[in-house]
C-alpha cells in the first residue's frame, strides 16, 4: 500500500494487507489483555504499589530528568490536570520531589529522588529479568528482530496518535462547525 500524504491520497489496502492487518490488531489486543490482567494480579498482591500510570511519570522523570509538569503531561501524552494527582502521591510516597526552576524560580520542576531512582532500576531489572526468561528460546536473531520491529511498530503508531491539544483543537473545530 503506497500513500502520497503531500497530496492528501491513499490508497485503498489489499485484501491481504488487512488480513495482516487484523492478525497484527488481534494480537495486540491479546497482549494488551494479557498486560492488564498481569496489572490486576499484581496490584491485588500488593495493595500499596504505585499505579501504572502514576509509575509511568516516574519513568519519565528517571529517564529524561527534572521537568515541569506541563512537559511531563506532553511527554506521556496526557492533559496536566490529570497528572497533578498522580505527582502529589509520587511525591507523598518520596519517589518525586518538587524544587524551584532555576531559569525561573515562579516555575516549579519535578525531579526523581534518590529512591524513585532506585525504585525505577529495581523494577526495570525485575521486567528485563522476566522478558529475557520468554524469550530464552528464542534465536538471537529473533530477539534482535522482534525488538527492531516492535519499535519501528511503537514509534510509528506514536506519530499517529494526535497530542491531547491536537485532539482537542479538532473537537472544538468541529463543534463549531455543528
Amino acid at each position: 500500500m503506497q500513500a502520497d500524504k503531500s497530496a492528501g491520497s491513499y490508497t485503498v489496502p489489499t485484501h491481504d494487507e488487512l488480513a495482516i492487518a487484523d492478525a497484527v490488531g488481534s494480537q495486540l489486543i491479546r497482549l494488551v489483555r494479557l498486560i492488564e490482567r498481569k496489572q490486576v494480579q499484581y496490584q491485588a498482591e500488593h495493595p500499596d504499589a504505585v499505579e501504572r500510570a502514576t509509575y509511568h511519570l516516574l519513568v519519565h522523570l528517571v529517564k529524561d530528568g527534572p521537568r515541569r509538569a506541563g512537559s511531563l503531561a506532553e511527554a506521556v501524552h496526557s492533559d496536566p490536570s490529570t497528572i497533578s494527582r498522580q505527582i502529589g502521591h509520587l511525591v507523598r510516597l518520596g519517589l518525586v520531589e518538587r524544587t524551584a526552576d532555576p531559569v525561573d524560580g515562579r516555575a516549579t520542576l519535578l525531579a526523581a529522588t534518590e529512591e524513585g531512582r532506585r525504585v525505577f532500576e529495581e523494577n526495570r531489572r525485575i521486567r528485563n529479568k522476566r522478558i529475557a526468561e520468554m524469550l530464552e528460546s528464542w534465536s538471537g536473531d529473533d530477539r534482535r528482530a522482534l525488538s527492531d520491529l516492535l519499535t519501528r511498530f511503537t514509534s510509528d503508531f506514536e506519530r499517529s496518535v494526535p497530542r491531547p491539544a491536537e485532539h482537542t483543537a479538532t473537537t472544538d473545530a468541529t463543534a463549531v462547525r455543528s
